[in-house]
């Protein structure tokens, strides 16, 4: 008995009528007759007319063309809610000429007017690699402000009933993820003040890193090269001493593509060549004085 392909193609051509409606309330909105937009795009008028009523099984080589002369996105093409407001549409038209320096102005704009209550500063999130001293100075930290200390990691496996290396072994980096993310978001609804030590690679993923800057006080710890190696071998991890060529050469290669992932954060502390204890009295400095009432009084002791 052949398959029933009913909904498939229900599906397609809903996704073929979203398409086409983007794609004609996009010209409309740049003001480009189909006459321009097919000039400029190099498929022909008759096509896009096609493409415009939903009609058009449009090929992935020539859909980057149109959204190329239109100035957005394939993905913007093929976003699947069927309506966007004109708003969202000049939003998203201002993003894509600011500069990437300048988005991060933009977000802390965005949150500090519209999305980000004051308690939610009462948070503080510790980013960076393994070895920066996040777990240490998390924990001074919040034992000089009297607020809970908590690691993700371990709120992560207490979901999961299991370590860290059984999550990656049985559910993969997606399974992993998606624990990372309900832990987060556990933790920021049971507490509205506290120190949060996240993992390394969770400035990778874009709605994670967007909640902690949103909801949290984000600092990124970090320290040289060697100086990370150093510190693990000291705390007795020994695998980046087994070959420590590569396992340089890699941290570096880790450190570069985050690097303006880590970037993102608030504020930033480099940690190397310093104490534990000069690394924290940097955090207390730069925490928002609202965070705890003695605050005033951590600071100037």
């Amino acid at each position: 008995m052949p398959p029933d392909t009913g909904h498939y193609e229900i599906e397609s051509e809903r996704l073929l009528g979203v398409l086409g409606d983007r794609v004609r309330t996009l010209r409309a909105h740049r003001r480009m007759t189909r006459k321009v937009l097919a000039r400029d795009s190099g498929v022909s008028e008759r096509y896009l007319a096609q493409l415009e009523h939903g009609q058009g099984n449009i090929s992935v080589v020539l859909l980057a063309r149109v959204a190329a002369a239109l100035r957005t996105e394939p993905s913007d093409l093929l976003q699947t809610r069927e309506r966007q407001t004109a708003e969202e549409v000049l939003i998203a038209d201002l993003l894509r000429e600011l500069s990437p320096d300048t988005h991060k102005a933009f977000l802390q704009i965005l949150s500090e007017n519209f999305s980000v209550p004051v308690e939610s500063r009462r948070r503080i999130a510790l980013i960076g690699l393994r070895g920066a001293g996040k777990t240490s100075q998390g924990k001074l930290l919040a034992g000089h402000l009297d607020i809970p200390f908590v690691h993700l990691g371990g709120e992560i496996e207490k979901l999961a009933g299991m370590s860290a290396s059984e999550i990656f072994s049985l559910s993969g980096q997606t399974g992993y993820r998606r624990l990372e993310e309900k832990a987060l978001m556990q933790t920021l609804k049971r507490y509205d003040r506290c120190v949060v030590e996240t993992g390394g690679s969770i400035v990778t993923d874009p709605k994670l890193l967007n909640t902690l800057l949103t909801t949290c006080f984000v600092v990124w710890l970090y320290a040289r090269p060697e100086e990370y190696m150093r510190r693990l071998t000291e705390e007795g991890d020994v695998r980046p001493m087994e070959n420590l060529s590569d396992a340089m050469s890699d941290l570096r290669r880790i450190l570069s593509e985050r690097d303006e992932l880590y970037s993102k954060a608030h504020a930033s502390i480099d940690t190397s060549d310093k104490s534990i204890d000069e690394c924290v009295a940097e955090l207390i400095q730069l925490t928002p004085k609202g965070i705890n009432n003695n605050m005033t009084e951590l600071v100037e002791a």
